[in-house]
């Protein structure tokens, strides 16, 4: 664009020599009317770029006019000029520039430019100013022009091959991160599966086995903690799987008040006081945003035991047209948390990739009063 405004910069001023070294007109306009149409065809080249028809067809018009006048009617737009050259010259520069820079065909660009050339500088009557004004008004913006269109295409190339990197970077990296999380998934199912099943069977025993009804009590509870750790662990590697093959993820739909409920019961059985709110209807809402309501929730408790024993926590949950709210809040500790030091903050970063994977978002971190809130928003509609 520079040089675009430095070469009408320079055209104008060729022009307004043109016309000062020329005689006067026979106009009523004076060699005015004839320097302010040239000046309009020489701006218009600012424009060759945004509208490359537009501004030809004006060019030539305006082109074409000049000449028209100058061959009916000598000296009614055009300056008699003193220098011995042809009113072509500057009429024809911005047409050159023009079809320089549209023209595919370079062959027949240059052809015309050097017709143009010829006629600017008359050989057959050459003279130093004759030549350099020739050349200056027309090779001159023809090399102008292939200029500015070498540097479009270059620029447009480099656009690209600039886009075409970034897709296969993205391409890449979410190809390295889907193999990363199906190999995760395939050891917790062959490693972590294998232990939790040994683990139901031993408990299964045990509460069959077992004459104490408190201790039959206990391993039926650890028998149905397996069962549905179990359950998890399969819906957890579906959604891995179903991320990686493009599909969505694969997973029951759960009935949400009852399975919240029994989440806070169980933490009000271990002694955490625990109150849950829950608004809106559910039936329009997907099986996976559901299930992924219930892991916000049961991960956000799990945190309480570990690191805020004794704290009050509040459960809200609000179910709407376009997203479902989820807002777990506790006050601060009034116990030391033994459990503490076990946790290595991977639940909630795999809790917000399972949330991204959704189109949702989770925010956690502590509260002004010195508690803790996890806070999950999923759209409904994606």
């Amino acid at each position: 664009m520079v040089f675009l405004v430095a070469a009408v910069l320079l055209f104008a001023a060729l022009d307004v020599l043109y016309t000062v070294l020329g005689s006067r007109t026979s106009g009523p306009a004076g060699p005015y009317a004839g320097l302010a149409l040239r000046l309009v065809l020489d701006t218009a080249v600012l424009a060759v770029l945004r509208a490359p028809l537009l501004v030809t067809w004006l060019t030539i018009a305006g082109a074409v006019a000049l000449q028209l006048s100058e061959l009916l009617s000598p000296g009614l737009l055009v300056a008699t000029p003193v220098l011995s050259g042809d009113p072509l010259t500057l009429s024809a520069t911005p047409v050159v520039v023009n079809v320089v820079v549209q023209v595919r065909n370079r062959r027949s660009t240059w052809v015309l430019v050097g017709i143009l050339t010829l006629l600017a500088t008359r050989p057959w009557d050459p003279s130093w100013l004759t030549v350099s004004l020739g050349l200056l008004t027309t090779a001159f913006p023809a090399l102008l022009g292939r200029y500015v269109a070498a540097r479009r295409n270059l620029m447009a190339s480099l656009r690209e091959r600039a886009e075409r990197t970034d897709r296969e970077q993205r391409l890449l990296a979410e190809q390295a991160r889907a193999e990363e999380r199906a190999r995760l998934a395939a050891e917790m199912h062959d490693v972590v599966t294998h232990r939790v099943s040994l683990m139901v069977l031993q408990a299964g025993a045990i509460e069959v086995t077992a004459t104490d009804p408190g201790t039959r009590r206990a391993a039926e509870g650890l028998r149905d903690a397996g069962m549905q750790a179990l359950d998890e662990l399969r819906e957890l590697v579906g959604v891995f799987g179903g991320e990686r093959t493009g599909e969505s993820p694969s997973v029951g739909p759960p009935a949400p008040r009852a399975d919240l409920r029994e989440l806070v019961d169980a933490s009000v059985a271990a002694g955490v006081d625990v109150r849950l709110e829950c608004g809106g209807d559910t039936d329009a809402v997907p099986s996976a945003v559901l299930r992924t309501v219930h892991r916000v929730v049961q991960e956000a408790l799990t945190n309480v035991h570990k690191h805020a024993p004794g704290g009050r926590v509040l459960v809200d949950v609000r179910y709407g047209a376009d997203a479902v709210s989820v807002a777990v809040t506790n006050t601060s500790s009034t116990a030391d948390a033994a459990l503490a030091p076990t946790g290595s903050g991977s639940g909630l970063r795999g809790l917000r990739e399972r949330v991204s994977i959704i189109g949702g978002t989770l925010e956690a971190g502590p509260c002004a009063d010195g508690g803790f809130a996890v806070r999950a928003e999923l759209p409904v509609g994606r």
